[in-house]
């Protein structure tokens, strides 16, 4: 499911719960790879480059809650820091994540 220049979480993470992905059937489909409303932020497929700001994703093989919930283990994460450094100039804030989620 790649068709941009920019990693998505699920191809940084190696989960492989993309569409079509081999833990799909054990795992289910990740949130991150279907929120639609978050296509091309940050140059990624759907929610693939926001990850934090979507509840349900799965970080060390357990699913996270809210955003509230996760949000302080995200920012430590290694991919967040990468997402970060590769758009500074154009990164989205959590309140301009969440207000594209919430209209």
């Amino acid at each position: 499911m790649k068709t941009n220049s920019k990693t998505n979480c699920w191809e940084f993470m190696d989960c492989e719960r993309e569409p079509g992905g081999s833990k799909v059937k054990e795992l289910g489909v990740c949130v991150a790879a279907t929120e639609t409303r978050l296509n091309g932020i940050h140059g990624g497929i759907n929610g693939g480059r926001a990850c934090w700001a979507i509840a349900g994703t799965l970080c060390d093989g357990k699913v996270q809650g809210t955003f509230a919930q996760k949000i302080d283990d995200c920012m430590d994460c290694d991919f967040y820091q990468l997402v970060y450094e590769e758009n500074k100039e154009d990164f989205k804030s959590i309140i301009q994540l969440i207000s594209v989620l919430t209209k």
